[in-house]
């Protein structure tokens, strides 16, 4: 059988997302490393978008690419709905579905939006910096206190949206990094920090040739981690 093919990108959130869905469900597959300056004509082949992440699950036997996901989100749910060793789904917890859809909403639709506008106003020295980083911080400050009650965003163990917005605190903090130290936050600095700790970000994180030069794809992920 042949493994999902994954294009990727070493330091997009919205890759990064898609590759902790994958490691976390053990499902394994050829990762393909994207330089968006020379795209690879198969991904444009499997996705008009160009963008990463795009998972290719089977090809035709023409060659072309069958079913594809290239949303980070729906790579991530389609992942863990195979195989969810560690119940992130909470389907044993009814309730938890809204609160995950909540959660996930709201950073993608607000949280991200903020926090690009406090990335490029960083970079310019754009004077709105405080204005952008206090519209971050509304969506911070929830998940501050959501952390001063339990471990992880919807209890004493991860769920689905810790995984899912992690890749996107991570830019936050890495935005302006003397602040983020001093910053009101320690239990979001506790989750994390513990969060990259983990061996498997290790993993998530490794750096790959790009595809479209060495023509020389990875195999990841399993039940091993590798």
């Amino acid at each position: 059988m042949r493994y999902p093919v994954l294009y990727s990108l070493q330091n997009c959130p919205y890759a990064i997302r898609a590759r902790i869905g994958l490691l976390l469900a053990q499902q394994p597959f050829w990762l393909r490393a994207v330089d968006l300056k020379n795209i690879p004509p198969e991904m444009l082949a499997a996705s008009a978008k160009a963008t990463v992440p795009v998972l290719v699950l089977d090809h035709q036997t023409n060659g072309l690419p069958g079913k594809v996901i290239d949303e980070s989100l729906d790579i991530m749910f389609w992942a863990l709905s195979q195989h969810d060793p560690n119940h992130l789904l909470y389907v044993d917890a009814p309730h938890a579905k809204q609160e995950i859809e909540r959660l996930i909403n709201r950073n993608d639709n607000e949280f991200i939006t903020h926090l690009e506008n406090y990335k490029y106003s960083k970079r310019h020295h754009d004077f709105a910096q405080l204005h952008y980083r206090d519209q971050c911080e509304h969506f911070i400050d929830h998940l501050e206190q959501r952390l001063s009650l339990h471990r992880f965003f919807l209890g004493n163990r991860p769920s689905v949206v810790d995984y899912a917005i992690l890749p996107f605190i991570r830019q936050f903090a890495r935005v302006d990094r003397k602040w983020y130290l001093q910053a009101p936050y320690p239990n979001l600095r506790r989750w994390l920090d513990y969060q990259l700790q983990q061996p498997w970000f290790t993993k998530v994180m490794a750096k790959y040739p790009p595809w479209i030069t060495q023509h020389e794809e990875f195999l990841v992920g399993g039940k091993n981690g590798h």
